[in-house]
């Protein structure tokens, strides 16, 4: 069922509150109010001193940051290793220490405020004004390349040092945390994000128009409300977050929304602000799983597979506890769980706590013009799995665009579809699918415009590649212990990976990599079983994709419950013979044609270009078809 706006259903549970000026209330209210205060229950300062002293001991008094083992997504930095002093995090840091209400951390946390401060670039003309690099180790010139989003993310602590703490602080620094959140939000400005990278559209908006508003500064301000507006009619035109679905991103912009619900003054955005916090919600829980309590696919980006039970207590949270995952101190260890309060619409509630009966959910993520594909996600949620699948994607290490879950008696299984070149997830490999429920029919090309370990930061050059390993990989990981694969599987067969309850169905219809021979092959390690399509092993090559004249894979998979369609069967490979049953031709613009031909079933097809070219390309000449009809696009 498609969401519409519904002005009196957006506004349904949220009352009209006279806000007077921040710059007036503050230093009355902090007089009046401890940071103490800032708890509402015991369990919510438990959990909080909790986590507090977790940072307490990352500590370092000599550099007056906190010092944690290097880690990064594999992109931006150029370390590889060691001990790191990350800015963000003793921000963090810092505002903890101020929220605590205790005199003895207040030095330290000025230290580490002052020391943050002096690593931001506060150069107007500088190439890179008003940000900070991600650790003291490495400066912004080191980076590779610099990270423009930790305006957003240092100045929106910055802001919770002054919309709090401010009158606390010696006089001088007062003015460093105000000089250094109008850096960051002018640096915010001049960069000025588009509304489709929505968790940064949001946070800088939050930044810009909050440090407008504090600090009488009436150009941010009034940037920051054009910002929300130009968000805002961007969401409604397409219907959906363009990062959509991310167990990771979503709940940024909740709470960045969240943030600005509790902190802007204008009544006009507050309208907004109710309006999309309805739709982010709506969103969130319509791809919520509750008998697995996953976070179903697709996900736009997403850095971990299972969800962590920060995101469960996010939920939690939002509904004031009537959704109830974790114990109460579990959900209050945080940080900052107890400054940002996240409103879930009531309404909205069922959506996790109960799945009586299987539903498909099809949700346009980007309306395009006519002729052109939209962004379309389907999530099939079943009581005894789900799965997810975007009809246009990639296979960038933060994209999940094939993913399922399901319950085992040992927890947990997801599997998820990734391309690997020498090991590390391969951005330049695009997905097309189409799905009905349990079953999906997708197809795997390669673009020559985007960029090997990133979509857009390491772009290939003369699209060509250096490499050892290609492989596509459909991988399992949670509690895999009793998942069972066929010990010898083969090209242009059927077979079956069993684990609990679940039958997959798996076969590849068509594969070609160039010239290079490909084979299938199974494999396991660290908690993870894996199926692999081989499209290149041995010696270091280069790998030239303008040259190569085809390079596809074509295959279909069948997830089955334990009463679902031939379940009784389907672990016999002479069920899957009959069950994927398909043709494959090539037409005269060298464009791959893919019918499945289901038992008991419509048939559905998917047509992709067969030799690799840029992403726009691809995409035009990509098609799909189900029961007669086309799957990649939503009525308007």
């Amino acid at each position: 069922m498609p969401f519409f706006f519904d002005k009196g259903a957006i506004f349904m549970g949220y009352s009209r509150v006279l806000l007077l000026p921040v710059w007036v209330l503050t230093p009355w209210l902090t007089a009046l109010c401890p940071a103490t205060d800032l708890f509402r229950t015991r369990e919510e300062k438990q959990g909080f001193l909790k986590a507090l002293r977790r940072q307490d001991a990352r500590y370092d008094p000599k550099e007056k940051m906190i010092r944690r083992p290097f880690s990064s997504p594999g992109y931006h930095t150029a370390l590889k290793g060691g001990y790191v002093h990350p800015t963000r995090d003793s921000l963090e840091y810092a505002v903890a220490l101020l929220d605590s209400g205790d005199p003895n951390r207040a030095e330290r946390a000025e230290d580490i405020l002052r020391k943050v401060i002096s690593l931001q670039d506060q150069d107007p003309s500088s190439r890179t004004y008003g940000i900070w690099s991600w650790f003291m180790e490495e400066p912004l010139q080191d980076m590779s390349p610099p990270d423009w989003n930790w305006a957003d993310f240092c100045g929106t602590q910055l802001l919770q040092v002054a919309l709090d703490h401010r009158p606390r602080l010696p006089k001088d620094l007062r003015q460093q945390v105000k000089d250094s959140i109008l850096h960051a939000a002018r640096s915010i400005r001049r960069r000025n994000v588009g509304p489709g990278y929505t968790n940064i559209a949001v946070m800088g908006t939050y930044v810009t128009l909050v440090a407008g508003e504090l600090f009488q500064a009436h150009d941010l301000k009034a940037y920051g409300k054009a910002r929300l507006q130009r968000f805002y009619d961007y969401t409604v035109k397409h219907g959906s977050f363009h990062e959509y679905n991310s167990p990771t991103y979503s709940v940024v912009a909740i709470r960045e929304l969240t943030r600005m619900l509790q902190h802007v003054r204008d009544p006009e955005v507050q309208e907004l602000l109710r309006e999309l916090n309805r739709l982010a919600w709506y969103h969130v829980g319509r791809h919520f799983h509750p008998p697995t309590r996953q976070w179903a696919g697709p996900h736009s980006r997403c850095y971990s597979t299972l969800l962590r039970k920060r995101a469960l207590a996010f939920i939690q949270r939002a509904t004031d506890g009537r959704v109830r995952f974790l114990p109460e101190q579990e959900v209050f260890e945080s940080l900052d769980a107890h400054r940002i309060r996240p409103r879930c619409p009531e309404d909205f509630f069922h959506y996790f706590v109960e799945l009586a009966e299987p539903r498909t959910e099809v949700e346009a993520f980007a309306r395009s013009a006519a002729g052109k594909h939209d962004i379309i996600g389907t999530t099939y949620l079943h009581p005894d799995f789900a799965l997810g699948s975007v009809n246009l994607g990639d296979l960038w290490n933060q994209r999940r665009p094939l993913l399922a879950y399901w319950n085992t008696d040992d927890g947990v299984v997801t599997m998820r579809l990734r391309c690997l070149h020498d090991g590390y997830d391969y951005a330049s490999a695009s997905i097309f699918a189409v799905q009905d429920k349990g079953d999906i029919l997708s197809a795997v090309v390669f673009a020559t415009d985007r960029g090997d370990t990133h979509i857009s930061l390491d772009r290939i050059k003369d699209a060509t590649i250096k490499a050892k390993d290609v492989r596509l990989r459909l991988q399992f990981e949670g509690a895999v212990s009793h998942l069972e694969v066929p010990s010898k599987v083969q090209l242009g067969r059927p077979f079956c990976i069993s684990s609990g309850p679940i039958s997959c169905g798996l076969q590849v219809a068509h594969a070609v990599f160039g010239d290079h021979p490909i084979k299938l092959e199974t494999g396991s390690g660290d908690d993870a079983v894996w199926v692999d399509l081989v499209l290149y092993h041995g010696p270091e090559k280069e790998i030239r994709f303008a040259q190569l004249k085809q390079a596809a894979i074509i295959f279909a998979l069948s997830l089955s419950p334990p009463n679902g369609l031939g379940a009784s069967e389907r672990r016999n490979e002479l069920f899957y013979r009959n069950y994927f049953h398909f043709t494959v031709v090539q037409d005269s613009r060298d464009v791959l044609i893919a019918s499945w031909h289901r038992t008991a079933r419509r048939d559905m097809s998917v047509s992709v270009p067969i030799r690799p070219s840029g992403t726009s390309r691809q995409r035009n000449l990509a098609s799909a078809e189900r029961a007669g009809m086309n799957p990649w696009k939503a009525p308007h």
